[in-house]
């Protein structure tokens, strides 16, 4: 499988009062198309600065990051935020849903800013919807919906987009249980079913045991990276 990202050498450092912080000091990693990563670690390991540098967030104070075969250091302002809006979709923590828009107009915004003619956008987002089991809420606002459901609206939102690549940060951390075991259920499938790369920084065990390949961070370095037997 070809390589959708790409980090040789990665280093990310933040100047503080107290000196240096080596948020990443040296990760050199691929990811290929297809595939389920899990990115694990205390806090303060480099999880969620490694997702950010993938996701063209942040740039590397130091080595190269590439994305798709193109190094992200040499492109523009603008082709960032078109590799972001077009091959990445995010799912974040805080879901980051727009609180005045109805579940099905979140869904869509991200094909409206690419330009996606609204009949296709209501088809694409209708379709990503009932998959993950929403296609009954579609007028609901933010507001209305559980902290799970708003969950799914976000990993629908980035799939509806048709990126190559998610990128997940602690995407259980607010659910309970059950809602966390039927969205990695969903996740899953979604991997399995449209091959999208998914890539996700967790503390969650249940998630880790999910991953086919497990990446482990410790002080900005890459600890361990494994493919757990299923």
């Amino acid at each position: 499988m070809s390589a959708v990202v790409s980090l040789r050498d990665a280093r990310r450092y933040y100047e503080t009062k107290a000196g240096t912080v080596k948020a990443l000091d040296g990760v050199t990693l691929d990811i290929a198309a297809g595939d389920f990563v899990v990115l694990a670690g205390p806090s303060g390991s480099g999880k969620t600065t490694l997702v950010n540098l993938i996701g063209a967030l942040d740039k590397p104070t130091d080595g190269e990051v590439s994305i798709d075969g193109r190094s992200l250091a040499t492109l523009s302002a603008q082709a960032l935020a078109d590799l972001r809006r077009d091959r990445i979709g995010f799912v974040f923590q805080a879901y980051n849903l727009v609180p005045v828009l109805t579940v099905l107009e979140n869904v869509e915004y991200v094909m409206l800013l690419q330009g996606v003619a609204a009949d296709e956008r209501r088809r694409r987002a209708m379709a990503v919807l009932s998959e993950v089991g929403l296609g009954e809420l579609v007028g609901r606002r933010p507001d209305a919906l559980s902290g799970g459901q708003q969950q799914r609206v976000a990993v629908a939102r980035a799939l509806a987009a048709g990126p190559a690549l998610v990128l997940a940060d602690e995407p259980t951390a607010n659910l309970d249980s059950a809602t966390s075991e039927g969205l990695m259920d969903l996740m899953g499938r979604l991997n399995a079913t449209h091959g999208t790369t998914f890539v996700c920084c967790t503390h969650d065990p249940a998630l880790m045991a999910r991953a086919r390949r497990l990446v482990r961070l410790r002080d900005g370095r890459v600890e361990s990276d494994a493919r757990p037997a299923p």
